[in-house]
């Protein structure tokens, strides 16, 4: 092969990658199409510019404006039942019961944080070690891992205000001694 037969070859592949390229072009200029100020899918929890100390702080002051009995009032124990079906792939709720991959969950409500014996909680659980009222619990099912961070349990949380009042309601129903409720 001589080095003609070479140029034509380089020539071809060069001139292909420019027809590809100006075909390109020429549809973003035929095709125009203009983006939208505002994202389509927002995500929930994310701020644009913000530290996580910022977030949690903003977090905690919705959290603080929560009225117990108005959200307590919105749940129902066999809507909690059902929820709680999320939260027993990892939790056990019974009184006698076993700890899975978190701890049983049998007279949570009025319990202190990370006192279960034979459980091995995070060094944060541990160290929060605050009782467990129908405000901090709402508070944590939020958003665990935003709550109390460094915790183990790797669960998003729970968005919507009836399911945490349900599950809350019905962790509480299933105690040797339940809270009265707000």
């Amino acid at each position: 092969m001589d080095s003609f037969e070479i140029n034509k070859i380089i020539a071809a592949i060069l001139l292909t990658v420019l027809i590809v390229i100006g075909i390109g072009k020429i549809a973003d200029v035929l095709f125009f199409v203009e983006k939208p100020k505002l994202s389509a899918y927002k995500v929930e929890g994310i701020d644009s510019v913000g530290s996580t100390q910022e977030v949690s702080a903003k977090t905690a002051k919705v959290v603080e404006a929560v009225d117990i009995k108005a959200l307590l009032a919105m749940g129902d124990l066999a809507h909690g039942e059902k929820v709680f079906k999320k939260c027993s792939a990892c939790h056990m709720i019974a009184a006698d019961g076993k700890n899975k991959i978190g701890p049983n969950l049998w007279g949570v409500i009025g319990r202190t944080a990370g006192a279960i014996d034979g459980y091995n909680y995070s060094k944060a659980m541990k160290a929060y070690a605050k009782e467990w009222t129908f405000e901090e619990m709402n508070s944590y099912l939020i958003k665990p891992q935003a709550y109390i961070k460094g915790t183990k349990m790797a669960f998003a949380g729970l968005r919507k205000e009836k399911d945490r009042a349900s599950v809350i309601l019905y962790m509480n129903s299933k105690s040797a001694s339940p809270k009265v409720i707000p």
